[in-house]
């Protein structure tokens, strides 16, 4: 059995830790620390509730001053990176939830802090609570730091607002209306790190789910630039193709489908048990006298837990398909258990999606 992910907070993680620590607070309590942090509830802790235990129980065994607190956390920083630890995970990421925890009210200290510790571990996280806080100064702060020398801060500009960011706070402002943060993109868009330019990707991609004409004109400015720009202004577009928006398909190169036809479309397993596969099959034609760029996908309809249907787009391929061609495709959709989607026994639905047309639909059955 894989090792749960949680358990990288462990005894020699923190060991280590603290051994950096009290090289730069020397009136650090290990021992303490130590015990507090692995107290009665430890075990029963999942990760982020763990990486919190942290962040709260390192304030008690610091100053009751913040900025001194900071300042305590970016020696160690330093510390860890002169013995060579580099953040590769997330298990330093107590370190910016520090600062969203005890520096909402110490703003100035706070985004010096935030500038130097997302060079060593993210703070998109931790920076969200202050756009909320402070609008009017983040915004700015953050298309300054679009500038920075550092990659990790210029990644930090756009990925830390993202207005529906997983796994974090939505800003709730910026899902309104993002035009605050387009300035911030532009500056970002053909940036040398790759990392950068898939956070602006995805920012992007959080756009459009609430101002999609926003991102279409940018992507119709943006697009064919340079190489990078392309495939950005693709990643960017990724929920607006499973969409089928008709403006974003043709942008792309995903035209008419008068040619194109599907016959022979048959459900394999019409009856699959949970922890099996569904397998399905069809034959994709292109009746047209010249070649079809087509992006093929397929819907699954998943049974909810009151009866109704809920779907969900999955990309088959993007390619062109030659003239009088006829092409035979199988796909398999997995059953097995995860912990991201719930299985709910009936009735379940498979179609076939063509440049975002939803054509064929046929049933199946999902048993225990």
């Amino acid at each position: 059995m894989a090792e749960l992910f949680k358990n990288v907070y462990n005894q020699d993680f923190f060991n280590s830790f603290t051994t950096h620590v009290k090289t730069v607070f020397p009136n650090f309590k290990t021992n303490s620390f130590i015990s507090k942090i692995f107290d009665t509830e430890w075990n029963d802790k999942e990760l982020k509730q763990r990486m919190r235990h942290t962040t709260i129980t390192l304030q008690k065994h610091l100053t009751n001053d913040f900025i001194k607190n900071a300042n305590i956390i970016v020696k160690v920083i330093e510390e860890l990176s002169k013995n060579g630890i580099k953040e590769t995970n997330i298990e330093y990421m107590f370190f910016p939830d520090f600062i969203e925890v005890f520096g909402i009210e110490h703003y100035d200290a706070s985004i010096v802090a935030f500038e130097k510790i997302t060079q060593f571990t993210s703070c998109e996280f931790g920076v969200r609570p202050f756009i909320i806080s402070y609008p009017d100064k983040m915004i700015p702060q953050m298309l300054e730091w679009s500038n920075h020398e550092h990659e990790a801060v210029r990644r930090l500009a756009s990925e830390g607002c993202r207005p529906r960011l997983p796994w974090a706070m939505a800003l709730p402002s910026l899902k309104k209306d993002p035009s605050s943060i387009i300035p911030i993109l532009e500056n970002l868009k053909d940036d040398v790190s790759e990392t950068v330019r898939r956070s602006v990707a995805n920012n992007l991609n959080d756009i459009s789910k609430d101002n999609p004409t926003t991102v279409i004109s940018l992507v119709k400015n943006w697009k064919g630039q340079t190489k990078e720009s392309h495939w950005l202004t693709k990643h960017a577009s990724r929920t607006l193709l499973k969409q089928g928006n008709p403006e974003i398909m043709t942008l792309f190169g995903f035209g008419s489908i008068n040619n194109i036809q599907i016959t022979d479309f048959k459900i394999l397993t019409p009856k699959v048990t949970i922890g099996n596969y569904l397998e399905f099959s069809f034959q994709l034609k292109n009746t047209g006298k010249v070649s079809s760029k087509i992006r093929l996908e397929y819907g699954l309809y998943y049974q909810k837990a009151n009866g109704t249907l809920s779907k969900k787009v999955f990309k088959i391929s993007e390619k062109e398909y030659t003239q009088n061609s006829t092409t035979l495709i199988t796909r398999k959709q997995s059953f097995k258990i995860i912990t991201t989607r719930k299985f709910h026994i009936g009735k379940h639905q498979v179609s076939i999606i063509i440049n975002g047309h939803e054509l064929n639909k046929l049933d199946f059955e999902l048993l225990s």
